[in-house]
């Protein structure tokens, strides 16, 4: 809410990183931009190097002109440095039925004030977290949408909180009563693929008793109870359409949350198992991604990030039964958005994008530039730029194409990520071996000189995509859009950038840039006669040769063109020290400029 009150119309929160991967820059402050420093989940024992970060970001906070508001854990005044003091703000708790009652209202959920007055509520307003309050909400959504909860409010209230607290016993009494591997195996497969088929469900019950290696019984198939029987002994409900389910609210979530936290020692195979289950013919597509959330909910819970990472790894695999990008996808970005663990999925993928080609999967590849452009950009968009950067120039394909094509996307809307991406691509071209091409083992960040480099993408290729006038959404920032440009004329030949030099010329005459992109253009080939003789020719040649595209011009737009290209020329001839010669481009046009 502070950010939001001095932030402008389309402006951006950015999240600052609490830590940075090996490699991977400071973020640069810049005046007018707001930026949040969430602390609140730092440990006792980490607090000491938080708050030295704290410290470095509020110096160049300070020095910028920018706006941090940062959230500090609680309990921990006494490690506080004595200079945070005068800027600390405590919070206290909110109105807790003020904050359930908009989370009732965001459900589209009617209800009196009387509704709201139970023990029970009154007990959650008191004590519980705010996280619960929202999803007790969500509970009474889902009784009043599952149409087997009666018809009213209070009908589904007292649902919803029986489900929110009473189910953990029920749970743990149920495993009691069956304690058959099968059993234990079916009725987890129900709780994890609730909303499939009951084929679905019997088939992932089968493949779990795969991963564990259980030796089944000598009885034939018919001698054995049937799949009804079996599902309804574990009060698993079949529909008339097939599809199976808990009869009592959110049992299926106290049913994974018991085998998660009472079975430690088989987590890593419900990890297999669940990589194992998305193959499943009997699965849709809808009931896949399900299963990835409950397991994705499970593993977080349970401090297992990793988890998640390997069973990304192996979705994205070339395989006989293909590869589950959608499935690996939605793993990471409920990684990304953890309150606990996106951090650490943000370094992951920063860890992915830094490796070669060899080691990642085109659809590894495909899943990151989708995470980075939808999930890590909304909240840290120059991480995402860093890790979109590193994909487009580390590998091949089309999918380092896609990853240039989202890069490119995010620069040219953002001045703040204009000057960021221009100026790491302008390090880079100019770094050592950037124009014989990289080092046998160069940095993260070494120079791609023209066709070298482990990807179709170099420094310079990005950066002339960057300048297009075309698909760029922002007025650039001119001192790095001039060394772009700079970097671009000592990097490759005057054919490939005069065509852009001639579509600023074209975006000008319609008046849709000004004449400052122009002159940074002219000031950028200052020093060096034959890139000012390229740009002298390639203006006389537009005003008068129009673009191939361009529709039949009246003699006014022709004029325009003319004049454009004599202050362009005008301009050339100044920064060469010609200032009282007058620039005639159709005499001079074929003249070696010396």
């Amino acid at each position: 809410m502070l950010l939001r009150d001095v932030s402008v119309d389309g402006d951006s929160i950015e999240e600052l990183p609490l830590s940075l991967s090996l490699h991977e820059e400071t973020p640069e402050t810049l005046p007018d931009d707001h930026y949040l420093l969430d602390l609140s989940n730092v440990a006792d024992e980490n607090y000491p190097a938080a708050e030295r970060t704290l410290m470095h970001y509020r110096s160049s906070v300070e020095r910028s002109g920018a706006r941090m508001v940062a959230v500090l854990p609680a309990g921990l005044d006494w490690m506080r440095d004595p200079d945070l003091y005068p800027l600390v703000v405590h919070l206290g708790r909110p109105p807790a039925r003020y904050v359930f009652s908009r989370h009732l209202r965001a459900q589209g959920l009617a209800f009196g004030p009387d509704e709201l007055a139970t023990d029970g509520l009154m007990r959650m307003f008191a004590t519980a977290p705010m996280s619960e309050l929202a999803r007790l909400a969500r509970l009474i959504a889902q009784a009043r949408d599952s149409h087997r909860n009666g018809t009213s409010f209070a009908e589904w209230r007292d649902k919803a909180l029986e489900a929110a607290t009473e189910w953990s016993a029920e749970v743990a009494k149920q495993l009691t009563e069956h304690r058959s591997v099968p059993e234990r195996s079916l009725l987890l497969a129900a709780a994890m693929a609730e909303g499939a088929s009951a084929d679905a469900v019997h088939r992932a019950a089968e493949r779990l008793l795969d991963v564990l290696r259980y030796q089944r019984e000598d009885t034939p198939g018919l001698g054995q109870a049937d799949l009804g029987e079996r599902l309804k002994a574990l009060s698993v409900e079949r529909g008339d359409d097939g599809r199976a389910g808990f009869a009592r609210l959110a049992y299926g979530g106290a049913v994974r949350r018991h085998f998660w936290e009472n079975f430690p020692d088989a987590r890593p195979d419900f990890r297999d198992w669940v990589g194992r289950c998305v193959e499943l013919p009997e699965l849709r597509a809808e009931d896949r991604t399900r299963m990835v959330a409950r397991f994705s909910e499970r593993a977080l819970a349970a401090g297992r990030p990793d988890d998640l990472c390997e069973l990304v790894e192996r979705w994205t695999r070339p395989s006989a039964s293909g590869p589950f990008r959608a499935e690996a996808t939605t793993a990471l970005e409920l990684g990304l958005i953890h309150e606990r663990y996106g951090s650490y999925f943000r370094s992951r993928v920063y860890e992915w994008a830094w490796a070669r080609k060899s080691s990642l999967a085109p659809d590894l590849v495909a899943a990151l530039t989708d995470v980075c452009r939808q999930v890590i950009a909304v909240t840290h968009p120059e991480q995402a730029v860093v890790r979109l950067r590193h994909l487009a120039q580390r590998q091949t394909g089309p999918e380092a194409e896609a990853a240039r094509a989202a890069l490119l996307e995010l620069a040219r809307g953002s001045r703040r990520l204009f000057r960021r991406l221009s100026e790491r691509l302008v390090r880079s071209a100019s770094s050592p071996g950037s124009r014989s091409g990289p080092d046998p083992d160069p940095g993260p960040d070494a120079g791609q000189g023209p066709g070298s480099g482990p990807g179709p993408s170099s420094g310079p290729d990005i950066l002339l995509e960057l300048l297009d006038p075309v698909p760029l959404r922002i007025t650039p920032p001119w001192q790095e859009f001039t060394r772009a440009w700079r970097s671009v004329m000592s990097t490759r030949p005057a054919s490939a950038w005069e065509p852009t030099v001639r579509r600023w010329l074209t975006e000008h005459a319609s008046r849709r840039v000004g004449a400052r992109a122009l002159k940074a253009v002219v000031d950028a080939a200052a020093g060096s006669s034959l890139w000012l003789s390229h740009l002298y020719t390639t203006a006389c040649d537009w005003a008068e040769r129009p673009d191939a595209d361009a529709s039949l011009e009246t003699r006014a737009r022709r004029d325009i063109r003319q004049r454009i290209s004599e202050r362009f020329c005008r301009n050339i001839d100044l920064v060469q020290g010609i200032e009282d010669m007058c620039s005639e481009p159709g005499a001079q046009g074929t003249r070696e400029r010396e």
